[in-house]
């Protein structure tokens, strides 16, 4: 059900900054929102954040494509993966594996779906990671995980965990009031494309953090 829904009101489109990724992305927001709005309220999901390229996870993925030793071989973790652009682009550059997480059930038929535009093998995780403990692997990536302060303040206090067991973690942010860069270095920022709809500009600037 989820997966039709996905195809019927979504197409495959480039991304913006990344145009050798494709993903089923809406052309609209509003149309979206009005159309999942009944389901929503029904099973209490969250907004179609998965129909989207944010700018955030396309900064964190272009930087893999730009920097792919940092995944080479690994096992690789895309926590609150939206559409899975970020993990497609680990998988896509070099990933040993990859797996990702979101707790929105339309989230994981994107997923499918999306990789298998892209031609890779991606595991997904369905549930709250936030109150378990860090994954065994030996990378997180979270791209725009910073739109709310509880949100980033949950986020955070399990990315902190994680690298606290020698995880490494990387995180793409498009410069949100709730990023918190104390105990971040930033490692690149990029001028991404993004949906005015989505935006407040055509053109968004984004930092990828690492975790230290």
């Amino acid at each position: 059900m989820h997966a039709d829904f996905i195809r019927a009101h979504t197409r495959p489109l480039p991304v913006p900054s990344l145009p050798d990724i494709t993903l089923y992305q809406a052309d609209e927001v509003t149309p979206l929102w009005l159309m999942t709005e009944a389901e929503l309220s029904q099973h209490n999901l969250s907004p179609p954040f998965w129909a989207f390229a944010w700018a955030g996870g396309q900064a964190l993925a272009l930087h893999l494509k730009h920097h792919p030793e940092l995944i080479a071989g690994k096992r690789v973790f895309d926590l609150a993966c939206g559409s899975g652009l970020v993990g497609i682009a680990a998988a896509t550059y070099g990933a040993g594996s990859v797996t990702a997480n979101d707790i929105d059930p339309f989230s994981e038929a994107a997923v499918v779906l999306n990789a298998a535009l892209n031609g890779v093998a991606i595991a997904f995780e369905s549930g709250d990671r936030l109150s378990a403990l860090p994954p065994d692997v030996d990378v997180i990536l979270a791209g725009d995980i910073c739109y709310e302060r509880a949100m980033a303040d949950a986020m955070l206090t399990f990315l902190r965990a994680a690298r606290a067991k020698g995880i490494d973690v990387y995180v793409g942010d498009p410069h949100r009031s709730y990023f918190p860069s104390e105990g971040m270095e930033r490692v690149a920022r990029y001028d991404i494309a993004t949906n005015t709809e989505i935006e407040d500009r055509a053109v968004k600037a984004a930092s990828v953090w690492r975790l230290i």
